[in-house]
């Protein structure tokens, strides 16, 4: 009977957590992997499972989902590979059927079977090579959107810098033309103006 009473080590954590994680990945059931640490560790599966869930499992929590992932392949794999051994196996249960099952196969009906597991070939090859094909008209859209929203965040830029250019050329000429009027005046000396670095319009005093 086993039985051990000592704590769990680092090393039989990781025992542990990768025999898990071995019977997920190979469609095993979780009591199976319990049963095998318990040999290994001399400890009871029920043990075995007790840590896993309380202690060990917290931290395998990706490592659970890849490995569940990569049990769906294998099984996906498995299947595709049982159907090819079949067709090889017994092709004429995926042959067209003879008029009569005493009648040989034609050479004719070899052909057209070959034909077909060929053309099942080429559709999967075309639709990967189409798959690839928008992956890539997606990254070039991609590539060109944030060039375009690079190019317009310029030109919203340049537009507000003319837009401050006009509204200050606007109040320069608002300046010169009340200035204008004041020298219209005779009985006022004409006056002279000068501009100063900050474009605005100064009476010169004399």
């Amino acid at each position: 009977m086993k039985v051990r009473q000592d704590a769990w080590s680092h090393e039989d954590d990781v025992l542990l957590a990768e025999t898990v994680l071995k019977h997920i990945k190979e469609g095993s059931t979780q009591l199976r992997a319990f049963d095998e640490v318990g040999d290994e560790l001399h400890r009871t599966s029920a043990a075995c499972g007790f840590r896993w869930n309380a202690v060990v499992r917290q931290k395998y929590i990706s490592d659970i989902r890849e490995a569940k992932k990569e049990r769906k392949e294998r099984k996906r794999a498995a299947s595709y590979l049982s159907s090819v051994t079949k067709r090889a196996v017994q092709p004429e249960l995926y042959m067209p059927q003879q008029q009569s099952v005493n009648q040989p196969i034609s050479l004719s009906v070899v052909i057209e079977y070959l034909k077909t597991l060929n053309t099942e070939s080429n559709g999967t090859q075309a639709l990967k090579r189409e798959n690839e094909k928008l992956l890539k008209e997606n990254l070039d859209l991609l590539t060109k959107n944030k060039e375009l929203e690079a190019e317009l965040s310029k030109l919203q830029n340049d537009h507000h810098v003319i837009e401050e250019d006009y509204q200050s050329l606007i109040q320069i000429m608002n300046r010169a033309r009340r200035m204008a009027i004041l020298q219209d005046d005779d009985s006022i000396a004409p006056a002279t103006f000068k501009m100063d670095k900050n474009g605005n319009l100064e009476k010169v005093a004399k």
